[in-house]
């Protein structure tokens, strides 16, 4: 019997794991997550992790299984869940992989280019000048020298725009040149959904998604984490707004509201990333039964 792959993307907010859990109740399948934060079992309420009753619903995989001590990135997540993915395909024909991490769903899907070693001169150098001239200088110098891979990166996160400037300056190549994105073999079928939303529901929907966040007590997990902060599962929306709250940088309602722009700019990177591949189908959010005909067309062929 041939075997499937339904990959529920989209930008943050769009309702993924809800769709996601109403396909896999429908059809049956269990759901491997494809979020680079999600797997971290100190971060439920920022991430937004699956709840108690959703998790109950259908058995989800790669959520909340790391610490934020360890480190976890596109490469770990490729070997992980091409092993749960061999597990469930040895006893099903249908899975679903379900989140909004581009680079992850491209690195279990297509694999990761070889890109070169940097010298330790070097990431120290550009550390410096990151201490010395901050975040803005940082995110100038990215979109520059690699505009296109700029444009479909989380410019937030400091971790991956030093990387691509450390690349660079080991190279004299973008990031995006060592970024082929070759598709390898793989032992399943692949169907790729995008869920959309307009722009005005989805900036409605993550405004009040944050309210929710802190009124299940966000502020609260950040502060649990705040001696931990330099952790690379920190540097992300949610946290680093609070932590600028603790350091009297912002007031709490002016931390809030960046954790709603930031998502929202986040989201807008993630549409300009999905929009890209062209083998994404865009179906509305709520667009159950369009979705459901779709997936069974698929296993009827």
């Amino acid at each position: 019997m041939k075997k499937f792959l339904v990959v529920i993307t989209g930008p943050t907010g769009s309702g993924k794991t809800a769709m996601a859990i109403r396909l896999a109740v429908r059809f049956g399948g269990e759901i491997v997550s494809a979020d680079s934060r999600q797997v971290f079992r100190e971060m439920p309420i920022g991430t937004a992790q699956p709840s108690t009753n959703e998790l109950k619903l259908v058995k989800h995989h790669l959520i909340g299984h790391r610490s934020v001590l360890e480190e976890y990135n596109a490469e770990i997540f490729s070997k992980e869940s091409a092993s749960v993915l061999k597990d469930l395909f040895s006893t099903s024909s249908l899975a679903f992989l379900c989140g909004g991490s581009g680079l992850y769903i491209n690195a279990l899907l297509n694999g990761l280019d070889a890109i070169p070693e940097v010298s330790d001169e070097v990431k120290g150098a550009i550390d410096r000048e990151f201490q010395q001239n901050g975040m803005e200088w940082l995110q100038q110098q990215v979109s520059q020298i690699d505009p296109i891979w700029y444009d479909r990166a989380d410019s937030s996160n400091p971790r991956r725009l030093l990387r691509a400037l450390e690349v660079y300056r080991q190279t004299g190549k973008p990031l995006s040149y060592f970024q082929t994105g070759k598709p390898k073999e793989l032992p399943y079928s692949v169907l790729k959904i995008g869920l959309n939303r307009t722009r005005e529901d989805l900036y409605h929907t993550i405004d009040k998604r944050t309210d929710d966040m802190v009124l299940a007590g966000l502020e609260e997990e950040v502060k649990s984490l705040k001696d931990l902060r330099l952790l690379k599962a920190l540097q992300t929306v949610g946290y680093q707004e609070f932590f600028d709250f603790f350091d009297g940088k912002c007031n709490r309602q002016e931390a809030i509201e960046k954790i709603k722009q930031h998502t929202r700019n986040y989201a807008k990177r993630q549409m300009t990333w999905f929009r890209s591949d062209p083998e994404v189908q865009w179906f509305g959010f709520d667009d159950f039964a369009g979705l459901s005909d779709r997936i069974a067309s698929c296993i009827r062929a």
